[in-house]
């Protein structure tokens, strides 16, 4: 099921596209050797009749597991597969970034390495994409169910905060999945800032877009590494990265405050003069002095995690450190392949 997004579709007069003649798949992995044994010949045989050629790109994001060994495996079977290994873990966001730096794809499919994405999906983004949009992504459907509800608030209240505080629509429930044209690629690759919030970013740059519902497969192997410590420090990237409005409500929360006391002063004084009602001594004082110091280390604490982000990005450090690097796949061009072009922007 297809949705549309805010963007505008693709015009009726435009052409269809050709199929893709390199078509990319980019799978984060981070200890997924068992269901990468088994995802990545299911994606070689799905996506061979998609494009010309099809490239499979596994980036190891510092595992401990056999996930490096297994993908070496599969490569030595004549699987369509290259290896990007990073030095460390740096995390899902960095090793994004590092294989869509690696993707020269037409077209470029970002999908999970644990096999939840389901193919199908994917062949209807390709569809989508040679229908004329520049960026198909998935929409998990029933998510909101299987949360609980101190999450779904929290959720909610991340995504008000981000549509207020910014000029960018980020759709709820839309994760990494999604196809994105080659124009799209390099327009990521363009933006500078270390701290990456990719489903902020996908959203950031534009381009026409198409929405598709999906349900998620069941995880055959392992388990998730995403606790409730890894999505609050997300949300925080999220919002120090592309809104405000913390900042804003800080300020609005100190006026506040200040009216309160203002009021509060002027009561006791009315109190004292009208009703000859004796001010009140150490517990309204204290209550006061307590209040007033959360208040102020509320406020310090938004200010310091925006203070943080520039920290970071001033050092200039790359988002990420690759280890190996396996060679672009060399397969001779069928006869029917059209003169190469350049794919850097005009």
């Amino acid at each position: 099921m297809t949705r549309e997004h805010c963007t505008p579709p693709a015009s009726p007069t435009q052409p269809p596209r050709e199929r893709p003649g390199l078509l990319s798949v980019v799978l984060p992995a981070f200890n997924e050797a068992l269901n990468l044994t088994e995802l990545l010949p299911a994606l070689a045989l799905a996506f061979k009749d998609q494009a010309r050629q099809v490239e499979l790109l596994v980036v190891d994001d510092g595992s401990s597991d056999d996930t490096a060994l297994a993908v070496q495996a599969l490569i030595h079977q004549g699987l369509p597969v290259r290896l990007l290994r990073l030095s460390r873990n740096f995390g899902k966001e960095a090793a994004l970034c590092a294989g869509l730096d690696a993707a020269d794809g037409d077209a470029v499919i970002i999908m999970d390495a644990d096999g939840q994405h389901p193919i199908a999906t994917a062949l209807q983004m390709i569809s989508e994409w040679r229908q004329g949009f520049d960026v198909v992504y998935g929409v998990q459907t029933g998510r909101s169910e299987s949360q609980t509800l101190l999450r779904r608030r929290f959720t909610g209240l991340f995504y008000w905060l981000i549509h207020h505080g910014s000029r960018i629509n980020m759709p709820p429930n839309a994760g990494d999945f999604r196809l994105l044209d080659r124009r799209v690629v390099l327009a990521l690759r363009a933006l500078p800032e270390r701290a990456r919030y990719m489903k902020g970013l996908f959203a950031w740059v534009g381009f026409r877009a198409r929405a598709i519902d999906y349900v998620p497969h069941r995880r055959e192997h392992g388990a998730s590494s995403y606790g409730l410590a890894q999505l609050l420090s997300f949300a925080l990237v999220g919002l120090t990265a592309f809104t405000k409005i913390p900042l804003r409500l800080v300020s609005v929360l100190g006026l506040v405050v200040s009216l309160l006391s203002l009021v509060f002063g002027l009561w006791v004084v009315l109190e004292k003069t009208l009703l000859g009602q004796p001010v009140s001594g150490f517990t309204t004082l204290a209550a006061s002095i307590t209040f007033l110091a959360g208040v102020q280390l509320l406020c310090l604490g938004i200010i310091a995690e925006y203070l943080g982000r520039v920290f970071d990005e001033v050092k200039h450090r790359p988002i990420y450190v690759l280890q190996d690097l396996t060679p672009p796949l060399q397969t001779p061009p069928l006869p029917s392949d059209p003169p190469e072009v350049s794919k850097e922007p005009v």
